[in-house]
This record gives C-alpha cells, structure tokens and sequence, in this order.
C-alpha cells in the first residue's frame, strides 16, 4: 500500500504543478520532475501526463512537452493536432510540432514560482 500512497502523492505534486503554469507559458516534464523533488524522473512525469485524461479535466497538460519544446504528447489529446491548437489558442507559436521561441515561451516553476 506504500507504493500505491506515494504514487498517488507524485501525481498529485505534478497536476499541483501543471495547474499553475501560466496562460501562453509552457514547461517540460524534466522542469516539472526537478520542481517536485525527483530531477530523474522527467520519464515519470510524462506518463502521469500521459494518463491526466485533460479532455475530461481542467489540467492543462498541453502546456507541458519536452526539454527541447517539441510536443511528445500530441496523441493523448483526443485527436490529431489538438494540443498545437490548444497552444495557438493561447498565442503560442509551433511550427513543425515544435514551440517557436522556446526559450521566452518556457516557464521555470524552480525560477518563478
């Protein structure tokens, strides 16, 4: 029952995380994993993300993708191209499955929380 209690803790620090990440920002699974206490488990992160179910929810998980800004994640969203279209909503830029500008665009939750 242990493993199962402290899963149910890492998921939960995650979505605490993901809900915070601003209008038009982004962050990685790598920035999330170091923001929770667990900088090796980028892995980890991205498949709780992977199982957030956003289309049924109010966690943003399209605004979560990897360290290099491209979007890993694109078919957990429903259908194809759906979380690029959820990033443009919000001004964000991506050409190639990728954010433009990353570097602006990426939001540090260690930095600017």
């Amino acid at each position: 029952m242990k493993n199962l209690y402290t899963t149910v803790n890492l998921k939960q620090a995650v979505y605490d995380i993901v809900n915070l990440i601003p209008y038009g920002r982004a962050t990685s699974y790598g920035a999330i994993a170091r923001a929770i206490g667990f900088p090796n488990w980028s892995r980890k992160v991205g498949k709780i993300m992977s199982e957030c179910n956003s289309s049924e929810n109010t966690i943003p998980a399209h605004r979560v993708v990897n360290s290099q800004g491209i979007l890993t994640a694109g078919n957990a969203f429903g259908s194809d191209g759906e979380m690029q279209k959820l990033l443009e909503s919000e001004g964000i830029t991506v050409k190639n499955n990728r954010i433009c500008d990353w570097k602006r665009v990426f939001w540090d939750p260690l930095k600017e929380l």
